[in-house]
């Protein structure tokens, strides 16, 4: 079966969020089980377009309202990821370094979209099935289902995979002639709420949707950004599908981010030995639990809240524990928690900014792992940290109810209900009590190490979504 997973991020190639991991590593697991997949996102102007080789593998043009545009389709020429990578390079949307956040996104992501249609069109491909991930690529499945020009591809099954229904890539009816010519009986597809939604049509039009945990999707249905009684609508055709992760970057035992390996039988060791080099480099103390958060500063991950959680904490227990935050996000919490500094120097440390190396050794190093969020469609980094034996202290909600189970109930991590400072320090409290019960601590540790989330068995579902479409 050919598959082609289109999408704005892949890892290594272009990443802001957990998006990019899912689309690096299913593609790989699914060529594994003897498929064929393919990635395919834009050729934006970064590292890794600039540090490996392509080859040109189809030219053209396309039209975007009043505008005209060349693209090229370019493959990495070495498949080194795992499968067949292409980049759409259109000059002037996407030769710039970062993937979101230009005010002519609504531009460049549907320019991406007709240009991918067109290259299928060209070059008379006709793979099994369209894997549209997040709304950048949700003009996708309206395309096909009702734009003559691409009548040729009807027959083609689309997925659609929601990471995170809160964007949902709206725009004005003032932008449609940017869409190849469609009958006006037709424009109901686009359409939600009074504006063209990619999200929403997406979900209209493409053949299944699946989201990113069986939680999330039961969640989406009371609070979705708008799109709730539509997703109540199309409940038939959808389904919630865990993420897995890459067990072959994600592993203890080989991690080249880490100079100290490990696995479930010598979690004691190197764990010690990786949170001694994390409190050198971030003058902490080794001898006390060490509390983490790893991601962005939004107020989805309840990262508005850490500043006042993380002065509570250390107040509440001088020189009992220890604090490392890594992300970026909002100015206004990066300056809070980077004034944290000057009052709890010795206890408390932050690294503003996204540095992946880093976030490997905190996996390896930490103790415990802050996930606060008010928002997670899945979350990947809970999945990291018991990989790495780090246990994960979570607001039960989307994919984090899935993924940990509260020691107090027989499970082997520690949960709250809600996002609040009280909440999470109350759990903060809990945990500095496990750390303390060594024999439990370490019997914990090592029974998160076991839990499997691998991409493999996670491939399977999707296969059975896609061969359930085959006609």
């Amino acid at each position: 079966m050919e598959i082609i997973h289109i999408s704005a991020e892949c890892y290594p190639v272009a990443k802001v969020g957990g998006l990019a991991d899912v689309v690096g590593a299913l593609p790989k697991y699914l060529n594994k089980l003897g498929h064929s997949a393919k990635v395919v996102v834009p050729g934006y102007d970064n590292a890794f377009s600039k540090e490996n080789q392509f080859d040109l593998v189809h030219k053209g043009q396309l039209r975007l309202g009043w505008f005209t545009f060349t693209y090229s389709i370019l493959k990495e020429a070495t498949d080194k990821l795992g499968f067949e990578l292409f980049l759409i390079a259109i000059p002037d949307l996407f030769d710039r370094p970062n993937v979101y956040s230009y005010e002519d996104d609504t531009e460049r992501f549907t320019a991406f979209q007709v240009a991918f249609l067109n290259w299928l069109t060209e070059t008379n491909q006709m793979p099994d099935i369209i894997h549209c991930h997040d709304h950048h690529t949700g003009l996708i499945p309206f395309m096909i289902s009702h734009a003559p020009i691409y009548g040729h591809l009807k027959g083609i099954p689309t997925v659609l995979t929601i990471h995170n229904g809160q964007y949902q890539g709206w725009f004005d009816f003032d932008k449609l002639h940017y869409l190849p010519k469609v009958e006006t009986s037709r424009l109901g597809f686009l359409e939600w709420n009074g504006v063209i939604n990619p999200l929403a049509s997406a979900v209209k039009c493409a053949w299944k949707v699946t989201t990113v945990s069986p939680s999330y999707l039961n969640e989406m249905s009371e609070k979705a950004n708008g799109i709730e009684n539509l997703l109540r609508f199309e409940r038939p055709k959808s389904l919630g599908i865990l993420n897995g992760i890459d067990n072959d970057v994600w592993n203890p035992e080989t991690d080249p981010m880490l100079t100290h390996h490990y696995n479930s039988k010598t979690l004691k060791k190197g764990k010690k030995n990786n949170k001694a080099i994390l409190c050198e480099q971030f003058n902490l103390d080794s001898n006390k639990p060490l509390f983490t958060f790893i991601g962005r500063l939004v107020y989805e991950k309840g990262a508005d809240l850490l500043p006042e959680i993380c002065s509570i904490a250390l107040s509440r227990n001088p020189n009992e524990i220890n604090i490392l935050i890594l992300g970026s996000g909002d100015p206004k919490i990066e300056h809070s928690l980077s004034q944290l500094t000057h009052f709890y120097d010795g206890n408390y440390n932050a690294f503003i900014g996204y540095n992946e190396k880093l976030a490997h050794i905190i996996y390896a190093g930490a103790d415990y792992l802050l996930m606060p969020s008010r928002v997670e469609p899945c979350g990947l980094n809970q999945l990291y940290a018991l990989r790495y034996g780090t246990i994960p202290i979570v607001r039960r909600t989307g994919g984090l109810s899935d993924t940990v189970i509260d020691i107090g109930d027989g499970g082997f991590g520690i949960c709250h209900d809600q996002t609040s400072v009280f909440d999470v320090n109350y759990s903060i409290t809990r945990g500095i009590d496990l750390y303390n019960d060594t024999k439990l601590f370490d019997t914990t540790r090592k029974k998160i190490m076991q839990i499997d989330h691998s991409w493999e068995s996670v491939a399977h579902e999707y296969l059975t979504v896609y061969q359930s479409l085959k006609r």
